[in-house]
């Protein structure tokens, strides 16, 4: 097969999952589960209340438990084109804000989260993470410092860096394709993502429910489980 495209980068948000039916737990009020985002996604929210925020995030990992829950449709249709680009001879990089597992139940394998994992504990000290798959308590502490620490989820809160944005602006620096699907892209750094892969010449377009950027190249409208296969098939063919 001979692919139009040799390094294509893909960028996914909350769309993709919540036609896996996962929860965004955030309200039109902007509130979380009736709480402040900076009360349950911040490291002083953390630190004035870790029972809250604990309590808040062990909801959100025991969503990834229910036997319902899969992927739809569109995370498998990125995992087949991660491998017909690589059998091709191409580039393949899925960066994901996402802290689901649905990506990697999928088959993907080029994944970064960006944002980090729901099933990950974080060491505050050393930066060590570990799987984390149960509710996550007080008490619960790392094995990689003396004195312990006490763990926290494995997510990059407001006020955080995101994971391997040196890997992120590589990849879009080289690419040729770039898809962001399912994310609005108004946050930064995620927002200039489009910017980086204009600036390498590359095509660049938006799955959404709707139109959020004049930024890209073009735009398809619909629900991500359906319109990013029905993209993906078109490319390979």
């Amino acid at each position: 097969m001979t692919l139009k495209y040799k390094n294509i980068v893909v960028l996914t948000g909350a769309g993709i999952s919540a036609d896996s039916g996962i929860s965004t737990f955030r309200g039109q009020d902007g509130l979380w589960e009736n709480h402040r985002i900076q009360d349950v996604a911040s490291p002083e929210g953390f630190a004035e209340n870790p029972e809250l925020v604990l309590s808040f995030y062990n909801l959100r990992r025991e969503q990834l438990l229910d036997s319902e829950l899969k992927p739809n449709p569109g995370h498998y249709a990125l995992a087949e084109v991660e491998l017909a680009c690589l059998a091709a001879g191409g580039q393949f990089t899925l960066i994901s804000q996402n802290v689901d597992n649905l990506h990697q139940r999928a088959g993907s394998q080029r994944l970064i989260s960006m944002h980090g994992q729901l099933q990950s504990a974080l060491c505050p000290a050393s930066g060590q993470a570990i799987d984390w798959t149960g509710p996550l308590n007080l008490g619960d502490k790392c094995n990689c410092c003396q004195p312990s620490n006490q763990l926290r989820p494995d997510i990059v809160w407001f006020g955080e860096v995101p994971y391997y944005m040196g890997e992120c602006m590589e990849a879009l620096e080289n690419a040729d394709l770039f898809v962001a699907i399912g994310t609005s892209g108004q946050v930064y750094p995620a927002a200039g993502f489009v910017d980086a892969a204009n600036a390498a010449g590359a095509r660049t377009v938006e799955l959404n429910l709707e139109k959020t950027s004049h930024d890209f190249d073009e735009a398809i409208e619909g629900s991500a489980a359906e319109v990013v296969p029905d993209f993906f098939e078109n490319l390979l063919a």
